[in-house]
């Protein structure tokens, strides 16, 4: 692939989401500059790439400024599951908050165009269904996931201030439940967690009654809608939602991760976690005509693939 004479900043590149990123930019011909601080993010995921003549590593805090020549910002960076955004919930907010006004600022003196990875929790537990951008979200601002809820609300409204102030061009895409290779084995999020559980034959953990509904989608069909949204003319600022529709219950997807893991692990449940979501499911009516997406990877066909991922990582 020739290169495209265009450098690209990922921040959180070294990420679940942001390594799959930087896979598909050098390929499309991007000249990279991964940002990471490996607070979640390992080199593992992006060991493929770093003797790659067109990508480049930084190890930086985005909570710090940055000052470096790029065309496009891809801002990744926050851990993104409850156990990791609640372990430091002060350097939650700090990484959403500061980290977008350090990249917002860059963007600013570059000229840079940026896109902000917000999140299908700014709808918080959701008293709309399914959700559409309009929806201004139930959120709690004072509760365990506020760090991160609120943290990406807040940048949202920075990213739209820098619009209005300095005509900047922004992209915000708000990400919904998003799985597959890449994932990490301890990072509480529900596919992780019942692969990991089913592979290793342990009990299944299923909170509440299981009746609460989430929509998944997989790694590859999300990172076409990043760069789609990311190519979209300048006057399209979003917010958009980005995810897969189809909704599911927990004990489905957990009674489906055992059959296709082959698993005898049996589903046992616990206490549901406060502020947890009851539903949550993405009005994508945008990303179809704005994007012209769709996710095209069906669950199962999907979970195949994770499961195989991790069965192979708990193997090594």
């Amino acid at each position: 692939m020739r290169s495209t004479g265009q450098r690209t900043l990922v921040t959180g590149g070294a990420g679940f989401l942001g390594s799959h990123v930087c896979d598909a930019l050098i390929r499309r011909g991007d000249d990279v500059l991964c940002v990471d601080n490996f607070h979640t993010g390992t080199r593992d995921n992006i060991a493929a790439l770093l003797e790659h003549p067109r990508f480049e590593l930084l190890q930086h805090d985005v909570t710090l400024p940055l000052d470096v020549a790029v065309d496009r910002i891809f801002n990744l960076a926050c851990p993104a599951s409850p156990v990791h955004y609640q372990h430091d919930p002060v350097q939650t907010t700090r990484t959403c908050v500061h980290g977008a006004m350090n990249m917002l600022a860059l963007a600013h003196k570059r000229g840079a165009r940026i896109l902000q990875a917000s999140t299908s929790e700014v709808y918080g537990d959701p008293e709309v269904h399914p959700q559409p951008e309009s929806y201004w979200g139930r959120v709690n601002p004072i509760g365990m996931r506020s760090c991160y809820n609120e943290g990406k609300r807040c940048a949202e409204t920075l990213f739209f201030d820098y619009r209005r102030q300095y005509d900047l061009q922004i992209k915000v895409v708000r990400i919904f439940n998003t799985y597959g290779p890449r994932m990490y084995v301890d990072d509480g999020r529900v596919v992780s967690n019942f692969i990991v559980q089913a592979l290793r034959g342990e009990d299944v953990t299923l909170y509440g009654d299981g009746s609460q509904t989430r929509s998944f989608c997989y790694v590859d069909d999300l990172i076409e809608a990043l760069l789609a949204a990311m190519d979209t003319p300048a006057d399209f600022t979003g917010p958009v939602n980005v995810g897969n529709p189809a909704e599911l219950s927990m004990r489905e997807l957990a009674e489906r991760v055992l059959r296709l893991s082959g698993s005898r692990s049996r589903i046992v449940h616990r206490p549901l976690p406060p502020d947890d979501p009851k539903v949550r499911r993405p009005d994508i009516a945008l990303a179809e005509r704005a994007l012209g997406w769709q996710p095209r990877v069906p669950l199962d066909a999907g979970l195949e693939k994770t499961i195989a991922y991790f069965r192979a990582h708990l193997n090594a």
